[in-house]
């Protein structure tokens, strides 16, 4: 009998809010489907609103406007930084952080200081990177007493010694990137999916789980196919890309997004994917299922995605 196709489900945990409120929301809608998940977790100071700096980047402005930034993470949140101090998430959240691993789901790190690394990463040199890397796998300790395992990037936002960073503190499995989409939130390499990184001549050995589909704040507000995209049809959208030729596909999700006020979105997608046969697993279980196939060996490559403003990390041309 051949095996379901994977359906992992990467939640990113960006702010104080979402982790007092949207994650538990999450936790229970996904233990009544009796999903697998991963939570990355943002560790440190809450400085959300210190990103209103991109408002000079190209795209910024058409973002907002499309996804109510405001309505979604709250008035309060876009003012830690500025107007407010920013509150440290992991010194405050620490129960709530516990919770999500004694509800029997797979933790991991996001970042430190969401913003901090979204904004800086891409330029800053080996010392900053490994400092920020390190601070939030020290705090991770803490709260859980044992050392973290893996990586999903703020923002999909890395450098080269982030990712050899990865192979000092001997994690098997990350997902920092994104597989390339057109228009329509469909791959343009169906071939892409977990991959090594190449750092000049050396392979390094931590395996990327890059993420395959488009996210809900990517697609709202955009018109593909003549059709305006909006809450009443997004899930619809996203089953269709999801629905011929199944495979394997990594799903990031947002606690300030789908926890919240996008939740009914969240409950169509997971029953959507269970009616279409796709099996709900953490990274982890993805690994594991591909750990001994061949994988291919990927460049370190920036691109920008439909939807999404900035360059990113995206899995490049394999050698």
């Amino acid at each position: 009998m051949l095996s379901k196709p994977f359906l992992t489900l990467k939640i990113d945990v960006d702010t104080y809010r979402g982790t007092r409120e949207g994650m538990g929301n999450l936790v229970r809608m996904l233990a009544a489907h009796q999903a697998k998940a991963t939570f990355l977790f943002s560790l440190g100071p809450d400085h959300t609103g210190w990103a209103l700096r991109r408002a000079l980047r190209p795209g910024f402005f058409s973002k907002v406007s499309r996804t109510s930034v405001v309505e979604h993470y709250g008035l309060k949140t876009l003012m830690y930084g500025t107007l407010l101090p920013g509150p440290d998430i992991g010194k405050q959240c620490a129960a709530q952080l516990r919770a999500v691993r004694d509800a029997g789901f797979e933790c991991g790190i996001h970042t430190w200081d969401h913003t901090l690394w979204q904004d800086n990463v891409a330029r800053r040199n080996a010392a900053w990177t490994i400092n920020m890397m390190r601070k939030a796998a020290n705090r991770y300790e803490q709260v859980f007493g044992v050392a973290p395992h893996t990586h999903g990037a703020a923002g999909w936002q890395m450098n080269v010694s982030a990712f050899v960073e990865h192979d000092t503190a001997g994690y098997r499995f990350a997902s920092d990137g994104r597989a390339m989409l057109d228009a329509r939130g469909a791959m343009v390499h169906p071939g892409n999916g977990p991959h090594r990184v190449r750092n000049g001549n050396t392979i390094l050995q931590c395996v990327q789980l890059p993420t395959t589909l488009p996210t809900l704040d990517e697609l709202l507000g955009c018109e593909i196919d003549g059709k305006l995209i909006t809450t009443g049809n997004v899930a619809a959208h996203i089953l269709s890309l999801t629905a011929d030729n199944p495979r394997d596909h990594v799903y990031t999700l947002h606690a300030e997004l789908e926890g919240q006020k996008l939740a009914p979105i969240f409950e169509q997608l997971l029953a959507g994917w269970k009616a279409q046969g796709y099996q709900f697993a953490a990274m982890g279980d993805y690994y594991e299922k591909i750990k001994n196939t061949d994988l291919p060996v990927c460049p370190v490559t920036w691109d920008e995605l439909p939807g999404r403003s900035g360059r990113l990390i995206v899995q490049g041309k394999a050698a």
